[in-house]
């Protein structure tokens, strides 16, 4: 399902208009980019957690020259399936 598709499908079982569910998720995403910027974390309990990870700097190789590389330490997003979500999708 793409973006679009979401967006149809959430109008139909809402019965808002495509446009009003379109500004909502964009809110969404736009909420929860800034709460995993700031470190934070965003739990949707039943449905899951958003949150970020550190990756240690480590050392890698290039795979079409071999020569090895210094990849840089990061900070990645991450999500956790809640309980709930988990139940639904194993049945």
């Amino acid at each position: 399902m793409n973006r679009l598709e979401l967006i149809n499908a959430m109008a139909e079982k809402s019965g808002v208009s495509t446009k009003d569910v379109e500004k909502a998720l964009k809110a969404f995403v736009e909420v929860v980019t800034g709460e995993l910027k700031d470190g934070g974390k965003v739990q949707m309990v039943g449905f899951g957690t958003f949150e970020t990870s550190e990756r240690a700097a480590r050392t890698g190789r290039n795979p079409q020259t071999n020569e090895t590389m210094e990849i840089p330490a990061s900070r990645i997003p991450k999500f956790k399936a809640g309980k709930a979500l988990k139940e639904a999708v194993s049945k």
